[in-house]
């Protein structure tokens, strides 16, 4: 179904008679709702009645004729211009031809402007995907310089009790202060509950890192994540807490890892 700015574009080739089809029946339906676009269409069709005014047409009647010449023999003396005998005459077809210009100046115009907008549109949607591509690129190039880092350093979280073997790594470099965290095979956590990671620096308590929910096969990802500032990590451990996250470890520790 158009919207009522497509049908306001198709009035100009209606009142010109070049809307035909399914396009023609549509707009013919939505003029019978649509005052605005009634007052559109009778304003340009006057527009075009003036149009064809303004250009000469078949010969007036007598009467109208006498008139203007006495009305002209009335007025002052002026510079001497050529009687209607001495003037060309011109056929009913050249009357039309400047209206016929006209028109096709119009079509065309139309035309132009609905490819302009067009083009308008598609630039706007690939500057939208640009900026998005560009996004995501440098996201990944930040994790590949936290894992590719000469510092990088590779932690292994391994269960403390579970039957289903889960496995976690925490990945960090110190120079970047950056981490990225992975687990996969994690049970599921009770409603409003989460999984908390937490660094355990070489002296003091441990640091809350992020809070984080395992998907349905149990794997969970954290990504680009910051480093606690001048932390210097020991290990690293995972416990279940709110989901909101906690300021301290309240359970027991899932997993655990040292940093080396």
């Amino acid at each position: 179904m158009k919207t009522h700015e497509q049908f306001a574009d198709d009035l100009a080739l209606y009142a010109l008679g070049e809307l035909a089809g399914n396009d023609r029946q549509e707009l013919e339906e939505h003029l019978h709702t649509c005052a605005a676009c009634r007052r559109e269409l009778q304003a340009l069709r006057g527009d075009l009645g003036l149009l064809g005014l303004s250009s000469s047409g078949p010969q007036p009647p007598a009467r109208s004729k006498e008139r203007l010449m006495r009305a002209i023999a009335a007025e002052p003396r002026r510079a001497s211009s050529p009687s209607p005998a001495e003037l060309p005459k011109r056929g009913w077809g050249w009357a039309w031809a400047p209206t016929l210009a006209a028109v096709a100046l119009l079509v065309v115009a139309i035309g132009m402007w609905r490819s302009n907008r067009g083009l308008n549109d598609q630039l706007a949607e690939l500057s939208n995907r640009n900026q998005d591509q560009s996004v995501q690129l440098d996201r990944l190039r930040g994790e590949m310089r936290l894992l590719t880092a000469p510092d990088a350093v590779h932690v292994s979280l391994n269960p403390q009790q579970s039957p289903k073997h889960p496995s976690g790594t925490a990945i960090f470099s110190p120079n970047q202060k950056r981490m990225i965290f992975m687990a996969s095979n994690l049970p599921a956590v009770p409603e409003g509950k989460a999984y908390e990671l937490w660094v355990i620096p070489m002296n003091g308590a441990p640091i809350a890192a992020g809070v984080f929910k395992p998907d349905e096969h149990g794997n969970a990802m954290m990504m680009d994540h910051e480093m606690p500032p001048g932390v210097q990590a020991k290990a690293f451990a995972i416990t279940v807490e709110k989901e909101a996250g906690s300021d301290k470890p309240t359970s027991p520790i899932v997993m655990m890892g040292a940093a080396g």
